[in-house]
């Protein structure tokens, strides 16, 4: 069963149960994001909303000193010399299955001493005290931050990571810790998902499979969500984003879905949702079969327009939009491999992929 929202003037939601016996499915259009979740309490019900006080208001950040010009602050701890930093919170964001799986939004305290830039990495390594450490799990394993430069808190003392466990590794170590257990920090770095532009009238597409939305959750929070005195977006944004099944489709849903209905001049949100349907069938909407539909759209902004692109989560996605893409150049009579060539040179052509 897919899941698509092409417009937020005639948006349509297509959700099944989520408590994965799947007996029966909704239909749904509507323009509100409050009367969509009343509507489909199955599916939102057992899900802890994100920082859901923030969303009547844009909330003010510091310090100011975070907005100073410059570059992207690099490798400010190392392996030899990391930073402890310890978790503030743990919230479930993948719904109340019993998954093996289950992903997590996780709020780190490093106290102010981690400055970093929206699209920049952070890399975690386990206490020092850790007795036995899984070879998986002996060196640093980085992670996009899911928040802006001011952190969940708003106050510059907090970062936030998307987190999926993997046996044995330093993932499965944060999905099963807990409230104040300490963790060291190395990084921050990074710079390919950072904007390509400072412009507050640039236009970014966000294009990403499951946890790798987490930098565009960051960037997006900046857009919509924090009051910056220097800095007010006035471009446009455009998220595509791939999601494995109904149980993670809370991961940022909300907040995503409600800059959507708050700001509809300058944001786009278009998901593609995979689902197990019976035991013996399986629907599967690729974020690249949703990109396929807008890729004339997107082709003129990214050369006509001079938009960025950026891309994080599952290389297997790219090859599909690049051809995507250059169907669209052959249409206007135009060489796709010149054009990415320039995209490339540009910097308007932006991934981190795996």
């Amino acid at each position: 069963m897919a899941l698509i929202l092409p417009q937020v003037a005639a948006t349509t939601f297509l959700v099944s149960d989520s408590s994965l016996k799947l007996r029966q499915s909704l239909f749904i259009k509507t323009r509100n994001v409050n009367s969509f979740h009343k509507a489909v309490p199955s599916v939102f019900a057992n899900f802890e909303p994100l920082n859901q006080q923030e969303f009547d208001c844009r909330r003010n950040v510091s310090p100011s000193c975070l907005e100073n010009a410059g570059p992207a602050p690099k490798n400010l701890y190392t392996v030899n010399s990391p930073l402890t930093a310890t978790i503030r919170n743990k919230i479930p964001i993948s719904g109340d299955s019993p998954r093996k799986r289950q992903a997590y939004h996780i709020v780190l305290d490093h106290k102010g001493k981690l400055p970093l830039r929206e699209g920049q990495n952070v890399g975690v390594m386990l206490p020092a005290k850790t007795s036995v450490l899984p070879d998986n799990a002996k060196e640093p394993r980085y992670f996009p931050c899911a928040s802006s430069r001011y952190g969940d808190t708003f106050d510059g003392t907090t970062i936030s990571l998307c987190v999926r466990p993997v046996p044995e590794t330093i993932s499965e170590f944060l999905c099963n810790s807990k409230e104040g257990d300490e963790i060291q920090l190395v990084g921050p770095t990074g710079e390919k998902l950072i904007l390509g532009d400072d412009d507050d009238k640039a236009t970014h597409i966000f294009v990403a499979t499951g946890a790798g939305v987490a930098p565009f959750r960051a960037h997006l929070r900046r857009f919509f969500r924090e009051y910056i005195p220097k800095f007010t977006f006035n471009g446009f944004a455009w998220l595509f984003h791939g999601v494995y099944n109904v149980e993670s489709l809370d991961a940022y849903y909300r907040e995503f879905q409600k800059y959507q209905v708050d700001y509809p001049k300058n944001f786009q949100y278009n998901i593609a949702l995979s689902e197990r349907i019976s035991s013996n069938y399986w629907r599967k909407t690729y974020v690249q079969n949703i990109f396929e539909e807008h890729a004339e759209s997107v082709f003129e902004k990214l050369v006509d327009e001079g938009a960025y692109i950026y891309f994080s989560g599952r290389k297997e996605m790219v090859t599909p939009i690049q051809n995507a893409l250059m169907k669209v150049a052959e249409k206007k009579c135009k060489n796709w491999e010149k054009e990415l060539a320039k995209l490339k040179n540009n910097n308007q052509w932006r991934d981190e992929v795996y």
